[in-house]
């Protein structure tokens, strides 16, 4: 029978470590947001060559979906005997408490300052915040989407919990276990992927991030967390992963070439957009399998620093953005060096955002709360995997930023 990890006897480190990465590069593409061509909150004058927008490009097609996943593999550690019920309490505090209170502490930070204009302060804003829906409006949640995301993926899976930890289920895993293992077999999850878009995308065929008509994204990103909940647990999967990771690798390089590259040299532009969209798919997936192989090589080490940043960083993913958009708009006024701007905007926004986790938000168990964290005890143990960024968190960006929309016909340039 196929053995699972045992996450308290034996701490996957890697993933936490994948997590902290993960968003510590949502938090730079936000930055890379003010200096490309892409509309956003605040914008440079002076912008980055086209080299910043392919980076941003290539990380916007795989960073969230491997979010998805490492919460689907955090849910499967943390879920425990919980029941139903105390699974949807548990989610109810890590994801739906700090989701509305970005919306209401967070949020219009972001959107006062794009609209900085039309209102005398903040405290003029807050009274017209439900005037209408974002863009055309004020209300929204913005890079918070993420986290509503994954709460309503909880809402979906909490009926089958008893199911997913029967014997049954275990069997089914086991027989996938004996499959994936061979030399790219976990292809074989590619399949669902493109069906899932093939069938939805024309019904919902722009990404919103606002769940409402968006459930060809939502179908994507439930199929990874599935998957990361299938598939990182399993002790024999993840060292086959872990074996073969620059097999998954070689293929990310081709994948890469084939978007970036042939794709352009097709003269029929629509087909170039299917093969765009489909390559999309490929490269996310290879991508997020490379990533947790490469991780379980030389990241699966407990460090100081990695109990520190496991912690901090669902804080740090809310916070990021309205610090970023605070702080962006008043160095891109400064007469200097494009570089010179990008480099103070991610040590100031870096150092504030440390700073209030630090001073405001680690201390004091009314902002722990608010902020998705345990309530600190007197003696405390490190709690195991946490649903949320911990759930993947849950980050989850993205929003990270309206960049996160989906495979195919995405629109590449708003993601609030």
């Amino acid at each position: 029978m196929t053995t699972f990890t045992d996450q308290k006897q034996e701490r996957q480190f890697y993933i936490d470590w994948l997590r902290i990465l993960l968003i510590i590069s949502v938090f730079l593409f936000h930055i890379g947001m003010i200096f490309n061509n892409w509309p956003w909150h605040i914008k440079n004058e002076q912008q980055f060559g086209g080299l910043l927008k392919q980076i941003m490009t290539f990380l916007h097609y795989w960073r969230m979906p491997l979010l998805f996943m490492l919460s689907g593999a955090g849910t499967f550690f943390a879920l425990g005997k919980r029941t139903p019920g105390q699974y949807l309490s548990e989610r109810f505090k890590r994801l739906f408490i700090p989701l509305a209170a970005g919306i209401f502490m967070l949020v219009p930070v972001q959107v006062y300052i794009e609209r900085i204009p039309q209102y005398t302060s903040l405290t003029a804003y807050y009274p017209h915040m439900f005037e209408g829906i974002y863009p055309d409006g004020n209300f929204s949640w913005h890079h918070l989407w993420f986290i509503a995301y994954l709460f309503v993926v909880s809402l979906f899976i909490s009926p089958f919990l008893n199911f997913l930890r029967s014997d049954r289920f275990k069997r089914f895993i086991h027989w996938i276990a004996d499959i994936v293992t061979k030399p790219l077999a976990l292809n074989i999850f590619i399949i669902p992927l493109l069906l899932s878009q093939i069938l939805l995308r024309p019904f919902f065929e722009t990404g919103t991030n606002a769940l409402v008509n968006d459930w060809a994204s939502m179908t994507y990103y439930m199929i990874f967390f599935l998957a990361g909940y299938i598939l990182i647990p399993v002790r024999k999967i993840t060292e086959a992963i872990r074996t073969q990771r620059f097999y998954y690798l070689s293929e990310v390089i081709i994948v890469t070439i084939g978007m970036f590259r042939f794709s352009y040299m097709i003269e029929n532009e629509a087909f170039a957009d299917n093969f765009r969209d489909t390559l999309s798919i490929f490269l996310a997936w290879s991508c997020a399998i490379t990533a947790i192989g490469f991780a379980k090589q030389f990241f699966n080490r407990d460090s100081v620093l990695r109990k520190l940043g496991n912690e901090a960083i669902y804080p740090f993913y809310l916070l990021h953005q309205p610090v970023i958009v605070a702080v962006g708009y008043f160095v891109i006024r400064w007469d200097i060096p494009v570089f010179l701007k990008a480099v103070i905007i991610v040590l100031s926004a870096f150092t504030t955002i440390v700073t209030l986790y630090w001073f405001i938000i680690r201390p004091f168990n009314l902002f722990r709360v608010i902020f998705g964290m345990k309530i600190k005890m007197k003696k405390e143990e490190e709690p195991v995997i946490s649903l949320v960024l911990n759930p993947s968190f849950a980050e989850t960006d993205e929003s990270v930023s309206g960049m996160n929309q989906g495979p195919f016909k995405r629109n590449l340039a708003l993601n609030r």
